[in-house]
């Protein structure tokens, strides 16, 4: 990653509103506000689902930057699973090859961020599976199977359906908990 990128990320962050999260995309910085009750809510019920189903070894942390110098990517998923042993360090960034998923609750102010750039993002930066939760379209997608720069498998469910969660964690995904915006 160019040095002169990161140190603009860091002057961002010294710089921003302490609830502002700051993601970097190649050559564009991306800011965006806190996120609303819904979001936190819908995000709590989810990460609930994937605790009791999560790997030995693997802790779920969400504003945690995934690093990927290789393809010049910074992303801070909402939710993520990295491993235990990844988190003893003071850095603020981690591999984004050690992440098991990537679980975005889709912003109304900014659904591109999600839909787009993100879903152009991790797979590049190997991330195994990318979890959307669209709570303004009522729908819950998976991607998986990162090949080539893109996820070559895509399941949708709405609001109300089940969703195959596949191994390490190996669950169906409850959704009718979720709410709409």
């Amino acid at each position: 990653m160019n040095p002169e990128h990161l140190a603009l990320i860091e002057e961002f962050r010294r710089s921003a509103p302490a609830n502002f999260k700051i993601e970097f995309s190649g050559d564009i910085v991306i800011m965006q506000a806190s996120p609303s009750a819904i979001h936190e809510r819908n995000l709590s019920v989810v990460r609930r689902q994937f605790e009791a189903h999560a790997p030995a070894g693997y802790i779920s942390t969400g504003n945690m930057d995934l690093a990927s110098p290789q393809v010049s990517k910074l992303r801070n998923p909402d939710l993520t699973y990295l491993p235990e042993d990844a988190m003893t360090s003071t850095e603020n960034k981690v591999p984004a090859e050690l992440a098991l998923i990537a679980v975005e609750i889709v912003s109304p102010s900014n659904p591109e961020n999600d839909w787009v750039g993100k879903l152009r993002d991790y797979p590049l930066m190997q991330i195994p599976l990318y979890l959307l939760v669209d709570a303004a379209q009522k729908t819950v997608t998976l991607f998986s199977e990162p090949e080539a720069g893109r996820y070559r498998m895509r399941e949708d469910a709405d609001f109300g359906e089940a969703i195959h969660i596949p191994e390490p964690f190996g669950f169906t995904l409850d959704t009718t908990v979720l709410l709409p915006y």
